[in-house]
């Protein structure tokens, strides 16, 4: 009975096409931006912010990159970490090489070298599909790796291709103290999602779809597969990218390209399919659960074992760790192949009709 839309009517077209009709979404999503904007600042240890919030808040801009060209637009990639790594180096060159360059312009400017980058391998897109262009997105993943650490100029002539970036501002503001970082990964990620969330909802939105759903038929009824394609290849990158800057500027402070490894692309990918494909808030989701669950089972298996009676050292806590970890993913793709975002969308369905029987 409390989660209805009885009664709440539409009476003009923009209120028709809000982001969120039903005022309980509306009172929800504002008391959760409260929340992480107000509250947990003034809860959160300093350990938290950098071991845990940060970390979920930059993989979840990630994901949400990925999620709009594999789950919105269907075309399979494996280049996510190398996006990123384009990312966080090209907003490192412009940040160092440009007197007085700000903070965000040159994350955006990263954004857009890994745009650039994402349209490049894209290309790929338009002759090929489903396998054969995840092994043409991968070969970014190898290129990026030789491009970073054989070309000098990229890492300001550092022999080993690690940099580091240090007096960090924004507006003026010291971006130092895990609060600053943590606030200014929110903003970015609060700003990003709202207009990929408008972006999917759009025109070009539902020519992406169109493409993942056949191909051919939207080709017939007039959509341009080669637009489609390449733009969402240069949303997801442009996304992917700041998400790469902001990892290496206020994650790391300092990196080098194996920070950005193959094994990244396969985690932001898993993260999408567990949360939800064709789902902005599935990459949230998927986020969390690749992200918190093993910190969970980390803390809770030293547990469970002394309440057992078991001795386990820390390297059978890892190893058992990755087994229930992979097991559970297992399990989730069977259970649910359709993500978390699935099991959100039938809660709300069920809550519609509560109490009555269904």
């Amino acid at each position: 009975m409390f989660y209805r839309e009885n009664g709440q009517f539409k009476t003009t077209y923009r209120a028709d096409q809000q982001i969120f009709p039903i005022r309980q979404d509306r009172v929800v999503v504002m008391a959760f931006l409260l929340l992480a904007f107000a509250v947990v600042p003034m809860l959160a240890t300093d350990y938290f912010f950098r071991a845990i919030l940060i970390p979920f808040l930059i993989i979840s801009l990630a994901a949400l990159g990925v999620n709009i060209l594999v789950g919105y637009c269907g075309q399979i990639s494996l280049g996510s970490g190398a996006f990123m790594a384009v990312g966080a180096y090209g907003a490192y060159n412009i940040f160092v090489r440009v007197p007085g360059m700000p903070l965000v312009p040159a994350l955006i400017l990263g954004g857009l070298c890994a745009t650039l980058f994402g349209i490049l391998f894209g290309l790929p897109s338009l002759r090929v599909k489903g396998l054969y262009l995840a092994v043409a997105t991968l070969a970014a993943q190898f290129f990026s790796d030789w491009m970073f650490l054989r070309i000098k100029w990229f890492t300001n002539d550092s022999p080993s291709g690690s940099v580091s970036v240090t007096d960090l501002q924004v507006f003026g503001l010291p971006i130092a103290s895990a609060q600053s970082k943590y606030w200014l990964c929110l903003s970015i990620l609060v700003v990003i999602a709202l207009l990929a969330k408008n972006l999917v909802r759009s025109a070009i939105g539902r020519e992406w779809m169109a493409i993942r759903d056949m191909d051919v038929a939207a080709a017939v009824i007039g959509i341009r597969p080669m637009y489609a394609k390449l733009s969402a290849f240069a949303v997801s990158s442009f996304i992917i990218g700041m998400a790469g800057a902001l990892w290496g500027f206020v994650h790391l402070g300092a990196w080098e390209p194996a920070a950005f490894s193959v094994d990244f692309s396969f985690r932001l990918l898993f993260m999408v399919i567990i949360g939800g494909l064709g789902s902005i808030l599935g990459g949230f989701l998927g986020a969390a659960f690749i992200t918190l669950l093993p910190i969970g089972l980390s803390l809770a298996l030293p547990v469970i074992a002394g309440w057992v009676g078991v001795e386990i050292s820390t390297a059978g806590v890892s190893h058992a760790e990755l087994m229930i970890f992979g097991g559970l993913i297992v399990w989730f793709l069977i259970v649910e192949p359709h993500g978390l975002a699935k099991l959100w969308a039938v809660a709300k369905q069920k809550l519609r009709l509560w109490p009555f029987p269904h």
